[in-house]
C-alpha cells in the first residue's frame, strides 16, 4: 500500500504538529500555482493528502478578500483536483466560522453552514470544493484552536501568555467556542485517516469563553493577576463575530483545560514559581 501521505501547511500552527507523512511549507508548495499543485502531486502520488495551508488572520481577510479566497478557496480547488486526479484521499482542515454564531445550542456535522465573515465564506467555498470534486473526502471543523509555543501562537492563548507580569487582564464572556491544542487535532487527524472516515467531523474540546480560558492560562501559570469578564462591546473588531462557535466535545481530542496545560508547561516558560 502507498504510505505517501502529503501535509500542506506544514509550516503552519497545526502543520507542524504532524508526526507523519511529508510536511511542505508555502516556499516549496503554493497552493494558489496549480501547476505546482499537480507537478508535485503527480510527482509524490501519495495516497492522502491533509490540507492544512490556509489564510486565518480574520483581519487581514476581511481587509484582504482577493487573497482570503484565492488561498483558502482556489487553492483548496487546486487541492481537490489533484486529489481526483492522483487517486488520493483529502482532508481539509475546515472552521466553525462557516457558522454565523448565532445557535443557541452546540453546532453539529448536521447543521447548515451560514458564514458571515469573509474568512468563514472562503473556508465553506473550500469544503463545497472538496465535496464537490471527489468523493473520497474528509472535512474537519475545529474551533479556536491553539498551539504552536512562542514563536507560531499568535492567537488568543499566546496574547494572554505574553502579558505574564501584568496586574489585570480583560477578557470577553459573551462568546464561547470550543478550544482544542493542535498536537491533538493532528493526533486526530491520523485516527480518522488510518479508519478511512469520511464526511465531516467536528474537532473541539468542549465548550468556553475567552473569559474561562483566560483564567484557566492564569491558574496553570500561577499567576497572581487579577482576571476579569467584560462585554466583547469593549474590544473593537475588524469583522463580525457570532456569540457562539461552540461544538460537542469529540472523542477524538482532550478536553480542553486538559490539553491546554500541557501546552502551557511543555511549550512556554511562563510559569510563575512557587516557594
Amino acid at each position: 500500500m502507498n504510505e505517501v501521505i502529503l501535509i500542506t501547511g506544514g509550516e503552519g500552527v497545526l502543520g507542524s504538529y504532524f508526526s507523519f507523512g511529508t510536511r511542505m511549507g508555502q516556499k516549496d508548495f503554493d497552493v494558489t500555482d496549480f501547476d505546482t499543485v499537480m507537478r508535485v502531486c503527480t510527482d509524490m502520488r501519495p495516497r492522502a493528502i491533509v490540507h492544512c495551508a490556509a489564510l486565518t488572520d480574520l483581519s487581514f481577510c476581511e481587509k484582504n478578500p482577493e487573497r482570503a479566497y484565492l488561498i483558502n478557496s482556489v487553492g483548496t480547488y487546486h487541492m481537490a483536483l489533484a486529489a481526483r486526479v492522483v487517486g488520493a484521499k483529502l482532508i481539509y482542515i475546515s472552521t466553525s466560522d462557516v457558522f454565523d454564531g448565532s445557535s443557541d445550542g452546540l453546532y453539529t456535522e448536521k447543521d447548515t453552514p451560514n458564514p458571515v465573515t469573509v474568512y468563514g465564506r472562503s473556508k465553506h467555498l473550500g469544503e463545497l470544493a472538496v465535496a464537490g470534486v471527489l468523493e473520497n473526502h474528509l472535512i474537519v471543523r475545529v474551533s479556536w484552536m491553539f498551539g504552536g509555543g512562542p514563536g507560531k501562537d499568535d492567537k488568543f492563548v499566546g496574547k494572554i501568555l505574553a502579558q505574564k507580569g501584568v496586574p489585570e487582564i480583560r477578557a470577553v464572556m459573551d462568546k464561547k467556542g470550543s478550544p482544542s491544542w493542535a498536537r491533538d487535532i493532528a493526533v486526530a487527524v491520523r485516527k480518522l485517516l488510518n479508519e478511512d472516515a469520511r464526511g465531516i467531523y467536528h474537532v473541539g474540546g468542549g465548550v468556553a469563553t475567552r473569559y474561562e480560558m483566560a483564567q484557566e492560562i492564569a491558574s496553570i501559570a500561577r499567576w497572581e493577576t487579577k482576571v476579569v469578564p467584560v462585554d466583547s462591546s469593549e474590544f473593537v473588531s475588524a469583522y463580525p463575530i457570532g456569540e457562539n462557535q461552540s461544538m460537542p466535545l469529540s472523542t477524538l481530542v482532550r478536553p480542553w483545560r486538559e490539553s491546554l496545560q500541557e501546552y502551557i508547561e511543555t511549550e512556554w516558560d511562563i510559569m510563575e514559581k512557587t516557594a
